[in-house]
């Protein structure tokens, strides 16, 4: 009987351990590198962080608000990031190791090529800026440090032939910050990279007294693309995007690449990768631009080779980078 009673005391036991929190799997915490709070990176960051905690077991994701591409490659680099939203040309600088990125290379591996971003440089219909190479002597807002719209614009500065230390009073301010400077006067133009309708910009355009222009960019393609290669293409902002555009304007195009850390298991880089479009409806209602999504240009455009669990999502649908 003893015996007996020590044998259901030790099951007993086991299926307490069992039913406690320590056997069950730990949850892995996945952190998802955005931008700012005004531009398109965030929500869209949240967005992703929403869909994966209901659609994968077991993981806790984050969207963290970050100065966006270059910082956002830093941190997938130095292993403080899991996932990642980028621009292409600083994705080409990254995994080549050059630029800001010289000699630490990007161990940067591409899920989905989501959306273009277009560049908006905005100004006020008064201002008398109709060109890029009209900016030179004032004070224009080039982007956080850190970001991807900085890198743009210093590269669109230059093609205009102006010198981004010497010709312009540079800012460095994202996207919020530099609606607020130019409604008060305190700049008189600003570079950002993003998606359409970017939030900051909306904003301004709903303020009282104020008109916007966008400076029209797609004249400088040729020395981009000497310089930088073919990273860059011609997008038209429609006169419909924001209120007081009276004509769609021809700017200068760049791929956003969604990307992890080539150390990734294949297995959560397939989920993510699949959950985008399973759920891509879902990601639409929280921006727009997720309605851009689609196999045929995710697979197109990316400077980092594709994740070999991303490859896999892919191939199972018959496409193939």
């Amino acid at each position: 009987m003893i015996r007996c009673r020590l044998v259901l005391l030790l099951l007993c036991c086991a299926v307490c351990g069992c039913g406690n929190g320590a056997s069950r799997p730990s949850s892995q915490f996945i952190s998802i590198a955005t931008g700012g709070s005004g531009g398109v990176y965030y929500p869209y960051g949240g967005g992703l962080a929403k869909i994966l905690n209901e659609g994968l077991p077991n993981i806790r994701a984050t969207a963290e608000v970050t100065a966006a591409s270059v910082d956002n490659l830093k941190l997938i680099r130095d292993s403080r990031a899991d996932v990642a939203f980028t621009l292409a040309d600083t994705l080409d600088d990254a995994v080549k190791g050059v630029g800001v990125f010289e000699g630490r290379p990007v161990p940067a591996a591409g899920l989905a090529v989501l959306y273009s971003n277009y560049t908006q440089i905005v100004t006020l219909a008064s201002s008398g800026i109709r060109r890029v190479a009209d900016l030179r002597g004032h004070t224009v807002s080039t982007g956080s440090p850190g970001s991807g719209t900085e890198v743009t614009a210093l590269r669109l500065l230059t093609a205009a032939g102006l010198d981004p230390g010497k010709d312009v009073q540079r800012q460095g301010l994202g996207a919020s910050e530099s609606a607020d400077a130019l409604k008060d006067g305190k700049i008189d133009a600003f570079f950002w990279s993003g998606g359409l309708p970017t939030a900051a910009v909306q904003d301004l355009t709903h303020t009282p007294g104020i008109t916007i222009r966008l400076v029209p960019s797609a004249d400088l393609l040729p020395a981009l693309r000497r310089d930088h290669g073919d990273l860059y293409f011609e997008l038209r902002i429609p006169s419909t995007a924001y209120p007081g555009i009276e004509a769609d304007v021809a700017v200068v195009g760049v791929a956003n690449v969604l990307v992890v850390n080539r150390a990734m298991s294949d297995d959560l880089a397939y989920d993510i990768t699949r959950l985008l479009f399973e759920r891509q409806a879902e990601l639409a209602t929280i921006h727009p631009e997720a309605r851009n999504l689609a196999l045929a240009t995710a697979i197109k455009g990316s400077p980092a080779p594709y994740h070999a669990g991303a490859l896999r999502y892919y191939r199972e649908k018959g496409v193939n980078p």
